[in-house]
């Protein structure tokens, strides 16, 4: 074995989204970490720390293009971390032009500040690019919910037909739930994209007195929030975006679930945007399969155990951690990945989703008018009382399954329900429309708060 990293790529598209994985790529991690080290460089220069003829020379190399990426990566093998191979590498650079400025690269910082703030970094680029999407996503679901506010389906309770309800209904709780996951990535980002930066132990002694007004001026300079003190051993904030990210999958998860549900053979009341060669098998030429949601479904599979290991990283020793801090080097990234992948395939689903609303329609009558059972026996309720009513209505239905009946035949020949209902009435009680509550209120209270946050947004 020689040390040098093997690639691992042909799956990598499926499960990512492109713009995200290229903020996640071995180049952009190892800029955003030079980022890191001439912003030091510039903040302890105007805080007289360095001299300022230093800062041209090191911020000159601290350019990706110029390192050797294997050599890097047979060097954190065995230093333990990146960025010892990668400050050893800046400082040949830079001393190949000027030893004296060389004797400044990395000073009075640590390998877990560049390494923790050039993930803070990356972190920011991509929560600007969910930001963007989820407010896109939003916007279809928004419309896709009211153009459906009226399309009856039929509710499905433990995976069986419950009662009727609308296909906009449905929308706009997978609209609800995404603005909430925009309310709390607003937050995450609040209390994650922060400096971090303590040097050796969390004290920048090495800096003496300058060490807060340094911390500042990097801060200001890399335009990210100083915290309170540096974070290196607590690990909340790297926790707090693994979960957020989390709880995003999984409502991605629910939309890919419904979906692919929805699109099985025998209900067929939606399909995913077709496309030439998309869906098909290695054996069957009539396939067309839900390939969007088996990467969704794959991401919210794999991201809650992914999770977990970040919820396990946090318990560090003392001032920095040992394990748990490497534990989290690529557990993250992957998660924030995954989520990315998830929510591109989301977004391209709901942009082309096909709906068959006549198969919704046919569909409500697939088990002959038990759907309405419970309409029925709300309104015999009124005269015979609520346990009365559900006793007819249970034996009515079996009876209608077992002779293989349509529950209005069997209900319009009992006498026991005749006694209180007309045949007119038992006819309209068949009706779905007249059987959807308030669905259309509670459409209009989702995308309404949607609307009241987007417009906040914008403020």
């Amino acid at each position: 074995m020689n040390g040098q990293p093997l690639p691992m790529d042909l799956l990598q598209s499926m499960f990512g989204a492109e713009e995200v994985d290229r903020i996640f790529a071995d180049p952009a991690r190892l800029q955003r970490m030079l980022d890191f080290e001439a912003a030091l460089a510039r903040a302890e220069a105007s805080c007289n720390v360095i001299p300022e003829s230093a800062v041209g020379p090191i911020a000159a190399k601290c350019q990706a293009k110029l390192f050797n990426l294997d050599e890097l990566a047979a060097g954190s093998r065995k230093a333990g971390n990146l960025a010892i191979p990668l400050i050893r590498q800046l400082t040949q650079l830079v001393a190949k032009d000027d030893a004296a400025s060389s004797r400044y690269v990395h000073w009075g910082a640590t390998s877990q500040d560049v390494m923790d703030t050039g993930l803070i970094l990356q972190l920011r680029d991509a929560l600007d690019w969910f930001d963007l999407q989820i407010a896109k996503l939003c916007d279809q679901l928004a419309a896709l919910s009211g153009q459906h506010r009226s399309t009856v389906v039929a509710g499905r309770t433990w995976l069986q037909h419950a009662v009727p309800t609308v296909y906009g209904l449905k929308v706009a709780g997978w609209l609800d739930a995404m603005v909430r996951h925009q309310t709390r990535l607003q937050e995450t980002r609040k209390r994650v994209l922060v400096l971090q930066f303590g040097g050796a132990a969390g004290t920048l002694a090495t800096l003496g007195q300058k060490g807060i007004e340094v911390s500042e001026a990097l801060a200001a300079n890399l335009h990210l929030e100083l915290p309170p003190l540096p974070w290196h051993a607590h690990r909340d904030r790297m926790a707090e975006t693994a979960t957020t990210l989390a709880l995003l999958t999984g409502t991605l998860g629910k939309i890919g679930r419904d979906v692919s549900l929805q699109m099985q053979t025998e209900v067929g009341e939606v399909s995913e945007p077709a496309d030439e060669g998309r869906g098909g098998s290695s054996t069957m030429p009539h396939k067309r399969n839900p390939v969007a949601c088996a990467m969704i479904l794959a991401a919210a599979d794999r991201v809650p155990g992914l999770s977990s290991t970040m919820l396990a990283a946090m318990p560090q020793e003392h001032e920095r951690g040992l394990g748990g801090w490497h534990a989290e080097w690529e557990t993250l990234p992957e998660i924030v990945r995954l989520c990315a992948g998830a929510l591109h395939w989301t977004l391209e689903t709901i942009a082309g989703l096909e709906i068959d609303v006549d198969r919704m329609r046919a569909n409500l009558e697939l088990t002959h008018g038990l759907i309405y059972a419970e309409a029925i026996a709300t309104r015999l309720a009124a005269d015979v009382g609520k346990a009365a009513a559900h006793e007819l209505l249970e034996t009515a239905s079996r009876k209608a399954i077992r002779e293989k009946k349509h529950l209005r035949d069997v209900l319009s020949a009992d006498s026991a329900v005749t006694a209180h209902l007309e045949a007119n009435e038992i006819a309209r009680l068949f009706g779905p429309t007249q059987q959807l509550g308030v669905a259309g209120h509670f459409i209009d209270r989702a995308t309404t708060a949607f609307r009241r946050e987007r417009s906040s947004e914008r403020k």
